[in-house]
């Protein structure tokens, strides 16, 4: 049963997301004139915090002959859990088009789940943390939300919300004189993304006829149609992907017949 294999790296592209809304944090120093003298754009990369400390610790001449610059950001992902706030039902179903081969698909409704993250800020000045804290925290009103292409074959894009959860600081400036100072920012968020199941072909056909009859009584049980609307799409055999329009029909009846669906027919 779980052996199907489908892939559609919805965690991956999450992850990219999330990464991206931080890779254009910059840093500025300024003299006592208020002149600049350094701009700076802060290095961003993938990985747990103590990885890049533990670089900065150690020896600057084991691999490379420059110790790690600061001001740095890192991020990873750490959590995993499932969000029962927002569960829909488990077997309803919605269609769409495969870009592909433009044949009609069916989805289950999507699973959802909470990605938690840390994002890290390591600086030696903290006017430089401060400076990147700021262009960070506006933007979370708790949320910022995330357009993300999850299920590219059938168009399937979301808004994911990345909720900013708390904010923690460290000085990690323990040690001699000798020893780097480190200001650690650490700002914790959670990404409430969607996980989707296969995607399989639909047996079903599109729905390419509407009709609506209206009555003016409000007992559903007895009132007979007024008027009917009927709404077709122009042309009949337009497919989802075309650039089509829609043929739309009123007429009005008073012989107190209804619309029968199992017969197709006026009875």
């Amino acid at each position: 049963m779980l052996g199907t294999y489908y892939y559609h790296e919805i965690i991956r592209k999450t992850i990219i997301g999330f990464g991206t809304l931080f890779n254009n944090i910059w840093v500025k120093h300024e003299s006592q004139e208020g002149i600049s003298v350094q701009e700076m754009k802060v290095p961003l990369a993938y990985g747990p915090s103590q990885k890049f400390l533990a670089r900065l610790e150690q020896q600057p001449d084991l691999n490379k002959m420059v110790a790690i610059t600061l001001p740095r950001m890192s991020f990873e992902m750490t959590d995993i859990e499932y969000d029962a706030t927002r569960k829909s039902g488990i077997t309803q179903t919605f269609k769409a088009v495969d870009s592909r081969d433009s044949k009609l698909k069916k989805v289950y409704m999507p699973v959802p789940y909470n990605l938690g993250f840390e994002l890290s800020i390591m600086c030696k000045l903290n006017d430089d943390a401060l400076q990147i804290v700021e262009q960070i925290l506006p933007y979370f009103q708790p949320s910022f939300n995330l357009t993300v292409d999850l299920v590219k074959i059938i168009g399937e894009k979301r808004d994911i919300p990345i909720v900013l959860n708390n904010i923690s600081f460290q000085d990690d400036y323990e040690g001699d004189y000798a020893t780097r100072r480190a200001l650690i920012y650490t700002i914790r968020f959670s990404a409430k993304t969607y996980l989707f199941g296969p995607v399989a072909e639909s047996s079903e056909g599109l729905i390419k006829k509407v009709i609506v009859d209206t009555a003016m009584d409000t007992n559903t049980a007895q009132a007979k149609r007024e008027m009917r609307y009927t709404v077709e799409p122009d042309p009949i055999t337009a497919a989802p992907g075309d650039d089509f329009g829609f043929s739309e029909t009123s007429s009005f009846f008073s012989d107190s017949k209804s619309y029968s669906a199992t017969q197709q027919a006026d009875v």
